[in-house]
């Protein structure tokens, strides 16, 4: 198989798909991976490094787009390269179709094969692709907001950290997943007092094991009203349905926080978990509602490339060896939980938050591949 490497357009994102490493494999494997100039250097990889692991270099997009089977992301794709997509290519990256229907439409019209990292699941119904990238979202949303908690940067002046002769400072977490894990251990090392909010009792109680000076709470309405006054930032890890309207932390609960306290909305879904949020860039990573500063940077990640690239590469190489061995039709039948991360085949959508969040038809992927 043709695969396809292509530098990212997203506002200061400079991950890369594939790593030099995860080219070799393909390349080892009979596969042509072409990739354009630069498309690494932003993770440290030159086009001499990707030279080395056998991949062809070309000068533009156009050229890896116009001669591949399948594209080898890390973020959706932009209108620029919608003119791209065609019936015979494969989409492979994170997609979040749900939150872009422009791209959606794109994926449909052009009847392209899209499949989603952000959806493909494992046995424990975890999202083994998303995994990685969360775990670097929560330790960089960790160190966003020291850096704008400094009073050059908006914030009071507050540094998150337990030093003599201050109060320690005080986390509040929504969520024990692997976001919520990576900001406790951060926060907890730093000596802030640390407020861990989950519906999962198991969840808890097993994270308890790593942090018993953390406290534990059981997220519901009155708990979390009872620990906002105090808190100095608030982050949020939950992965919200698509289709869900409700929020765990509402607008007027923003009236509860002190003076000066800031929510860190690692997750980013817009209007998720976290009501007033609205996805942020790094180059205009901040705002507030109701006099609270917000941080949503929908990339964070893409500030620390070269590990990030790393472990995605690494994370998702084990499903593009599959796609290019089989082929895409028989490793989606081969594989439900690479069928679980499956937008659209041939001019229709099988994911299914995005069809009930976009008013869309739905098709089955499970039910699609038995006509394969």
């Amino acid at each position: 198989m043709k695969i396809g490497v292509v530098k990212e357009l997203k506002d200061n994102e400079y991950r890369v798909g594939a790593i030099p490493t995860g080219v070799a494999e393909l390349v080892a494997r009979g596969n042509e991976v072409i990739v354009e100039t630069k498309a690494g250097v932003g993770s440290g990889f030159s086009d001499e490094d990707y030279e080395k692991a056998g991949a062809k270099v070309v000068a533009t997009a156009e050229e890896v787009w116009t001669n591949v089977d399948m594209i080898y992301k890390v973020k959706e794709i932009f209108p620029e390269e919608f003119k791209y997509l065609r019936d015979d290519i494969i989409i492979f990256t994170y997609i979040h179709s749900n939150a872009h229907p422009e791209q959606t439409d794109a994926l449909l019209d052009s009847h392209c094969t899209s499949i989603a990292y952000e959806d493909i699941d494992d046995d424990n119904g975890k999202f083994p692709l998303l995994a990685p990238m969360s775990e670097l979202a929560g330790r960089g949303g960790f160190l966003a907001a020291l850096h704008f908690q400094q009073t050059m940067f908006g914030g009071p002046g507050k540094l998150l950290c337990n030093v003599a002769g201050a109060p320690a400072p005080v986390i509040t977490m929504l969520g024990c997943g692997v976001i919520g894990t990576a900001i406790c251990e951060m926060a907890s090392a730093w000596g802030c007092k640390v407020n861990m909010l989950d519906v999962n009792y198991a969840t808890m109680l097993k994270l308890k094991e790593r942090f018993p000076s953390a406290n534990f709470i059981f997220s519901n309405r009155t708990n979390l009203q009872k620990v906002l006054p105090e808190t100095d930032v608030v982050f949020n890890g939950i992965l919200w349905p698509k289709d869900r309207k409700d929020h765990v932390l509402y607008r007027e609960d923003l009236k509860l926080m002190k003076p000066g306290a800031m929510i860190v909305d690692v997750a980013c879904d817009d209007n998720g978990a976290v009501e007033t949020c609205r996805s942020t860039t790094h180059a205009d990573p901040i705002y507030f509602e109701e006099g609270i500063m917000h941080y949503a940077v929908d990339n964070i990640p893409a500030a620390f490339a070269q590990t990030a690239s790393t472990t995605l590469c690494m994370a998702t190489l084990p499903h593009a060896i599959a796609i290019a061995k089989k082929g895409v039709k028989q490793a989606l039948k081969d594989d439900k939980h690479l069928r679980r991360g499956l937008t659209s085949f041939d001019g229709k959508l099988c994911l299914l938050e995005t069809a009930l969040k976009q008013n869309r038809v739905f098709t089955d992927p499970n039910e699609l591949v038995k006509e394969f």
